[in-house]
């Protein structure tokens, strides 16, 4: 535990994930994991489809709880990099291109989806719909009308889907605590919330090429609009075009922005006006649409306000320390992955009433406390709930999108979240799908 100089211990307190105030929720998490890692017979069967470091990441991670039979990229290498893994099984996974073929199979339980996230949706979509549950990394959706969608065929097949945003699961127990400590009170009334998520990068022109012979580039694009190859486009920088990604937006808002929503008590609601008043985009747009096509395009700074319907303000930013600030009448709350910082009440609350491991219990959903991985690999046994679940991640990252779109049109929406829609303003809501490539469409007419 530290103590900030200058403050008393009464006024401030920093708690990391070592400190004894953490302690009773930190401990034991080993032995849950371990209850999950059965024998052989009774292991999960898993598929992995997009293949590349962060495919490859959270496929080492489920190794311990389950076996692959099976793994799909649109890139050779990647492939094959997934394939003679350790944590995959050096080789015995089948190999795919076409993630289609790999959902015909019967003996597949789930798949986990690390691809751009221009194509999360569709394969979600299409595994759940093939009897398999999913872990899909974040941010789900590229639009609004995407969330919707896997809302609706989450509930229709009965599925698990679990989305990637781990803090909800971090091994400090940080976050966890910094919500429990807002929703019950711990900081007096709630006014304001701050999701600090860093600038964007700006880049280009970049020079078009073509394509390399191991990369299937047609159906790596996927719904986005054909263009030319351009290697920024793809591996890791993807997320810097607004035709795969939303930039920082999604990319880490939808890690603060859920934590927000989670702390508010928000995370099945929306905001009711969402203001711009700092805008810098990289390039030009007209009518939402980048202009150019060779340079990255996503928001590069921004500061975004978004009022809810509780009388709460979250300001989106990306010019503070990357974290989240609650504010409220009694005291402050930071919290990023490596502590927590508190101010004013909420110091003596947590040393004299410590938030008890029934609330936290209550968060997760009545899970135990232990890893993301876990936490899917223990509702996919007893069919309960994941505690980052599609209904709850959509509200979040709907909350990104009308940013970003607010940002583009560079004017106010005032949005309804009970009806999901913009209200007085078609155009930026025609915004909540996109134009989607014929053969590769994503969201029902």
């Amino acid at each position: 535990m530290l103590i900030r100089a200058g403050r008393s211990r009464r006024d401030f307190l920093r708690v990391t994930g070592t400190s004894p105030l953490l302690a009773p929720w930190v401990m034991g998490s080993g032995r849950v994991e371990a209850e999950l890692v059965r024998s052989r017979n009774e292991r999960p069967r898993l598929a992995l489809i997009g293949c590349g470091g962060q495919g490859r990441g959270i496929a080492e991670w489920a190794g311990h709880f389950g076996d692959f039979v099976a793994v799909c990229d649109v890139d050779k290498n990647h492939l094959e990099k997934a394939r003679t893994s350790e944590g995959i099984g050096k080789s015995k996974a089948e190999a795919y291109e076409d993630y289609r073929k790999l959902l015909e199979r019967t003996d597949v339980d789930a798949v986990l989806i690390g691809t751009p996230d221009h194509w999360h949706t569709k394969i979600c979509v299409d595994a759940m719909r093939s009897g398999k549950d999913v872990y899909c990394e974040k941010p789900l959706t590229l639009t609004i009308a995407e969330g919707k969608l896997l809302a609706k065929v989450t509930r229709e097949t009965g599925r698990i889907l679990q989305v990637g945003t781990q803090q909800r699961s971090d091994h400090n127990r940080v976050f966890l605590l910094a919500v429990a400590m807002v929703r019950a009170g711990r900081i007096g009334d709630l006014k304001k919330v701050t999701a600090a998520i860093g600038g964007g990068p700006a880049g280009g022109p970049f020079a078009k090429e073509t394509p390399p012979p191991e990369l299937n580039w047609d159906m790596w694009l996927g719904q986005a609009p054909k263009v030319e190859y351009i290697k920024e486009r793809c591996h890791g920088s993807f997320r810097w075009w607004y035709e795969y990604s939303g930039g920082k937006l999604t990319d880490w808002g939808a890690h603060h922005v859920d934590i927000a929503h989670w702390g508010m008590g928000m995370e099945h609601s929306g905001p009711k006006r969402i203001e711009v008043e700092k805008r810098e985009l990289p390039v030009p747009f007209e009518k939402g649409w980048p202009t150019v096509d060779d340079q990255f395009n996503t928001p590069t700074a921004f500061l975004v306000k978004c009022t809810f319907p509780n009388g709460v303000l979250l300001e989106i930013r990306d010019d503070t320390e990357n974290g989240v600030r609650f504010e409220g009448t009694r005291g402050k709350i930071f919290v990023t992955r490596d502590r927590i910082d508190l101010e004013g009440a909420a110091v003596p609350a947590l040393y004299e009433n410590p938030v008890p491991m029934e609330e936290l219990v209550r968060l997760r959903k009545g899970k135990k406390l232990d890893s993301h991985m876990g936490n899917f690999i223990e509702c996919c046994r007893d069919r309960g709930e994941p505690v980052s679940d599609v209904w709850t991640h959509h509200r979040a990252l709907t909350t990104c999108h009308l940013a970003n779109i607010a940002l583009r049109l560079n004017r106010a929406l005032t949005w309804d979240p009970e009806t999901e829609q913009i209200v007085g303003d078609e155009e930026a809501n025609g915004w909540q799908t996109r134009p989607q490539r014929k053969g590769y469409e994503v969201v029902e007419s």
